[in-house]
């Protein structure tokens, strides 16, 4: 038994070390790195990257290693790309980020559900928040640059006007969004909080 005991304890601080080496990502800053281009890389908020490293501003240094703040699942980054691909197709890139920061925004928001799958399969009022849900067009794979704006949407988490709705003037057959205070305006997209 007791060389049982021996045998275990060490191997018991083996798997005790390695899983926590595994759960925590580290990023080896390069040449060119920024807190923007590693939060789009690795699909997470750079203000998350800032504060999890006690950093005071935005500069890096080569070499110096930065923890990365945990990303969320591919499934739910390839959901966020479908609807931000079938709400925003022909709209500029900045709307497609844009409309991407709005789902995460309500995650943010103690009004709506916690994670991206929950916001965007909703029901209010008897009705999906987002027509992508209800017309299957969420289930159309997401081009290249939509699956960009999913991940730039990440890295900008946390920061810009807030805004928890958008719209088409001209398509919204539900003008309740229209009495929100806006906040911007891209492409054909009315952004509001």
């Amino acid at each position: 038994m007791r060389r049982l005991k021996y045998f275990l304890m060490p191997l018991a601080f083996f798997f005790m070390f390695t899983n926590t080496t595994q759960a925590s990502s580290v990023h080896t800053v390069t040449d060119g790195d920024s807190l923007w281009s590693i939060g789009v890389d690795y699909g997470v908020s750079m203000q998350e990257i800032q504060e999890l490293n006690g950093k005071p501003d935005t500069n890096l240094a080569i070499g110096e290693r930065l923890q990365l703040p945990d990303s969320i699942s591919d499934e739910e980054l390839d959901l966020l790309a479908r609807l931000i691909h079938s709400e925003a197709q022909g709209e500029p890139y900045a709307g497609k980020v844009a409309v991407g920061t709005v789902v995460l925004n309500r995650v943010a928001d103690d009004r709506y559900p916690d994670t991206i799958t929950d916001v965007i399969y909703e029901v209010v009022n008897g009705y999906y928040a987002f027509s992508p849900v209800l017309d299957g067009t969420i289930e159309e794979p997401a081009a290249d640059e939509s699956k960009l704006a999913a991940r730039e949407a990440l890295a900008f988490e946390g920061q810009g006007e807030g805004s928890i709705f958008f719209y088409n003037p001209d398509t919204a057959t539900n003008h309740w969004n229209a009495t929100r205070d806006e906040t911007k305006r891209i492409g054909q997209h009315v952004f509001a909080k």
